[in-house]
């Protein structure tokens, strides 16, 4: 077995080659490569960059890295590596063995959500299951990411950053065929351009289904408040939707506005305050408490409209991630983080599209779990929000800066499904 190697001492200048292939320009990965030599202290030649000649053509890029001292030499790699870019000359990855159970050993690779390779006896193996912030481990002839508190002694894990191959992501900034496409980068988007961006969803969505992957969709509680419950619940009952992720609050100001017509004790169809409303949502819990679960206070007749009415009759699997902020919790509500994560990571599983809606927690989360395959797109009116995914790593990541409520009204027209006043 490999020994980890040690950080290098030398004094002297590094020098060593990294490769990018992808639309390297239009994605913007070019200029943030060399700003990130820039940051870490190094300087960089351009030895090779053929640009394709066609809007579908991709790029080629090797750049050359010169870092003053072994310090900056690891962080120039390390941030390289992380937009990937890969080193040219590389030798098989250094595995070392876990000790401690639910502990990486010293110097691990943690994983980005890009794809990425390892070489191992001269062989480039695909990981399996990306996701970001993970250990690479070796098992059976094939490399996989796994969650650092499910390590176990004795597995094999990736060390350093030999033997790494990262492809990057810059696929998704090319848009529709005939010109530049354009999400909305920022600001609030008009009735036509948020039309043209539901298209391009609905487009994905239809795409992702047809190859027999999932749709998830990530929820908060926004959604209930703007009086958009309905037109969810309609996309759920029309079989279109393969998992809906979230945490309580969703489901409890879901279920408040199906028993009282009200959202935080707020008249959903007038904006008005209700007659001790604010007690409203404490009052839906404890009837789901006694109800035993969500599926049994629907099955009852307890609840009969609303957006987790409509996972239970649709059979739409969901999960609801518990926080230190929840009332209650409802008893469908995971208190436990680590069997919430579990939960969450089984129901994206195979997603090929993950639709976040104005819910900045349980989208970070989410976007977490799914590899930069994974066409994720966060709507939120705020712009801070729409970027925030972005800015922890999800590059797949593509912001529509809107009302949720607009979003899910076009969204159902473009899908074809027909919203209609739930009975009761």
């Amino acid at each position: 077995m490999s020994k980890p190697s040690r950080p290098r001492k030398s004094k002297q200048p590094i020098t060593a080659t990294f490769q990018a292939k992808g639309h390297l320009i239009d994605s913007g990965l070019m200029s943030d490569a060399l700003e990130a030599v820039q940051a870490a202290g190094a300087s960089y030649r351009v030895v090779r960059l053929d640009i394709g000649t066609h809007r579908g053509d991709e790029s080629q890029l090797e750049l050359e890295v010169t870092a003053p001292t072994a310090d900056s030499f690891e962080r120039v790699r390390a941030d390289l590596m992380s937009l990937g870019l890969s080193e040219t000359e590389t030798q098989d990855a250094v595995l070392a063995p876990v000790d401690i159970a639910g502990t990486a050993p010293e110097g691990f690779y943690s994983s980005t959500n890009l794809a990425t390779e390892v070489r191992i006896d001269g062989e480039w193996l695909p990981v399996q299951g990306q996701r970001m912030d993970a250990v690479l481990v070796f098992e059976d002839g094939v490399f996989r990411c796994v969650k650092l508190r499910d390590l176990t002694p004795g597995q094999r894990c990736v060390v350093g950053f030999t033997g790494i191959r990262v492809t990057p992501h810059t696929s998704r900034k090319l848009q529709q065929e005939g010109g530049r496409f354009g999400f909305m980068q920022g600001g609030a988007s008009s009735e036509r351009q948020l039309t043209a961006q539901v298209a391009e969803v609905v487009r994905e969505w239809r795409r992702v289904r047809g190859e027999g992957r999932k749709v998830v969709l990530v929820a908060g509680p926004v959604v209930v408040h703007v009086g958009a419950a309905p037109v969810l619940a309609a996309i759920l009952r029309a079989g279109l939707v393969d998992g809906l992720l979230s945490g309580n609050a969703l489901a409890v100001h879901d279920i408040e506005a199906a028993m009282y017509g009200t959202s935080l004790g707020i008249e959903v169809a007038t904006g008005r305050p209700a007659v001790h409303g604010h007690m409203h949502h404490m009052r839906a819990i404890n009837t789901i408490r006694r109800a035993g679960s969500i599926a049994n206070a629907v099955q009852k007749g307890i609840v009969k409209t609303g957006v987790m009415h409509a996972c239970v009759q649709a059979k739409v699997p969901f999960s609801l991630a518990g926080s230190i902020r929840d009332d209650g919790p409802l008893p469908d509500t995971e208190m436990d983080l680590v069997a919430a994560q579990d939960a969450y990571g089984r129901i994206v599983e195979n997603a090929g599209l993950v639709v976040i809606l104005s819910s900045m927690l349980h989208g970070i989360g989410t976007g977490n779990m799914v590899p930069a395959e994974v066409m994720t797109v966060c709507v939120d009116i705020h712009p801070a929000v729409v970027g925030k995914l972005s800015d922890r790593g999800s590059a797949q990541s593509i912001g529509i800066v809107t009302d949720v409520g607009a979003f899910l009204g076009a969204l159902a027209q473009q899908l074809g499904v027909a919203v209609e006043k739930a009975p009761g």
